[in-house]
């Protein structure tokens, strides 16, 4: 009876333990994002109206397929370039491999292991005995019972992180991609203002030498003649400067592509400048459905899970564990000729570790844990803030552009206008050379402008790109399966998806 009822005990044991319920903290925090953008949203055009409130007209696919809708085939390319020789689309990739490789780990605790041994021995037990050989041969089972639930909260802790490990690929291949996208538009920004130096430096120079006949002929001070030859030097020095800054633009898409500097040089030259005009990209929709679309908050909110589950793990150390083992094998000893058969099988022990005393370790690890999970919960809901800050800023650039974008065009014109007749009117001598001057100084300043405001708006359009999480999906979504069922497959697949 007393044997019986020690048996009860211990078969109940595992039970009784695990009736224990340990206290971690909540998976997910709750975040609440404005419920709209407050910024001005772009005037977009869209030909299907049932598509207008929704984010990259409706598609995720039209957001992550963005750099092809731009009709640039060059610059495609060297974004997947820059993709492929990228170290930090490498070391997410790594970070993967290392992630997954965790993760098998953290799952391979849960169930039992079984190790294999062999040993052979020549040993003279006794003197008056010859010598003898053991041979033997055993499989020794064994497993740690996951009473608390320690090691499962490792293996929900090293998934989250394998997942937020996906989505930092896809992070990287979409910083890697606007990093591209803004220097090769600097670099077509730079060779424009470099035409619009060049223009003007030419037209300085003939105005210097026209200035330089006049004064021969002594129709004009030579101050004034002076004075032209230093517009005209002038005028030179910031050519140079400009075409200076597109060499320096040349060189770091060279180091972002890893394409030889004369045939990148090559393919810009035979590649024509790409109308921008017509960029667009829809973001009217709910802020929240636009937030779980970017790779760094989806990380964020993972990494508030792994905590959950490390601070699960730390609690579960404070507990009994109980392992079990066993062995089966066969040996065989031989001496003098006979053999003879020892074949074994045992079961147990059956472990059990309770833990007494260890001057607070334990506990120290959980109160790190809670500070880590605090830590982590703090750093998502500064993601979420973050991501709405820089979508407001992109909208606001991109309306501050666009609202500006037809005064530039206007005043372009007019002081255009102006140079011209101002020119006009020096040649016939109805005007002096300041008044001239001034004029080619305005028109000049309106030029610039007008082009650097073009790239400032490219630029914004790149942020809103950026920022709305460039065609990444959420797996965890309900349109993932549909819409990017890569997000959370291999790393195999996932190199071969679109560009970013």
């Amino acid at each position: 009876m007393i044997k019986k009822t020690h048996l009860v005990l211990c078969a109940s044991l595992p039970l009784l333990l695990s009736a224990c319920a340990l206290h971690a903290p909540p998976d997910t925090v709750s975040v609440t994002p404005p419920s709209q953008w407050y910024a001005p949203l772009p005037k977009a055009p869209v030909a299907d109206n049932s598509a207008a409130g929704l984010p990259h007209h409706g598609t995720l696919t039209d957001l992550s397929q963005w750099w092809q809708q731009q009709n640039d085939p060059l610059l495609v390319e060297l974004i997947q370039s820059a993709q492929t020789v990228s170290p930090t689309v490498a070391t997410a990739v790594s970070r993967i491999e290392q992630s997954r490789a965790s993760r098998v780990a953290a799952q391979a605790a849960l169930i039992p292991k079984l190790d294999a041994t062999a040993s052979s021995s020549r040993s003279n037990m006794q003197a008056p005995l010859p010598l003898g050989t053991t041979t033997q041969a055993a499989l020794q089972p064994s497993w740690e019972v996951d009473l608390f639930g320690g090691n499962r909260a490792t293996s929900r802790a090293a998934l989250a992180r394998l997942q937020g490990a996906q989505a930092n690929w896809h992070d990287a291949r979409v910083s890697v991609a606007a990093e591209v996208a803004n220097r090769y538009y600097s670099l077509r920004t730079c060779n424009k203002l470099a035409l619009v130096t060049r223009e003007d430096a030419d037209s300085r120079a003939e105005t210097s030498r026209l200035s330089d006949l006049s004064a021969k002929a002594g129709f004009q001070a030579p101050a004034t003649a002076a004075l032209a030859r230093a517009s005209a030097a002038e005028g030179r020095g910031r050519a140079t400067q400009q075409s200076a800054l597109c060499d320096l633009d040349v060189k770091a898409l060279v180091a972002l592509t890893a394409i030889d500097e004369p045939a990148l040089r090559k393919k810009m030259n035979d590649t024509p400048a790409p109308d921008t005009s017509a960029t667009v990209l829809d973001i009217a929709s709910l802020p929240a459905q636009t937030l779980t679309q970017r790779p760094d908050v989806f990380i964020a909110e993972r990494e508030v899970a792994a905590a959950s589950a490390e601070v699960g793990n730390a609690q579960a150390q404070r507990y009994p564990r109980l392992s079990l083992s066993g062995s089966i094998g066969v040996a065989s000893f031989r001496s003098g000729g006979v053999t003879t058969n020892m074949d074994t099988w045992s079961v147990g022990p059956v472990s059990l570790s309770l833990p007494l005393f260890d001057g607070g370790a334990r506990k120290a690890n959980v109160t790190a844990a809670e500070a880590q999970y605090e830590a982590a919960v703090v750093s998502y809901r500064s993601s979420v803030r973050q991501a709405v800050r820089e979508v407001e800023e992109a909208l606001v650039n991109l309306q501050s552009t666009a609202a500006r974008s037809e005064d530039a065009r206007v005043s372009v014109e007019g002081y255009r206008a102006s140079f011209n007749g101002f020119e006009a009117l020096y040649k016939n001598g109805l005007a002096s050379l300041v008044d001239l001057e001034e004029a080619r100084r305005l028109r000049l300043a309106s030029e610039l402008n007008a082009v650097s405001l073009e790239r400032e708006r490219m630029a914004a359009w790149i942020a809103l790109y950026r920022a709305a999480g460039g065609g990444w999906v959420n797996p965890d979504s309900a349109a993932a399966a549909n819409a990017a069922p890569a997000a959370t497959t291999s790393t195999s697949a996932d190199t071969g998806s679109s560009t970013q």
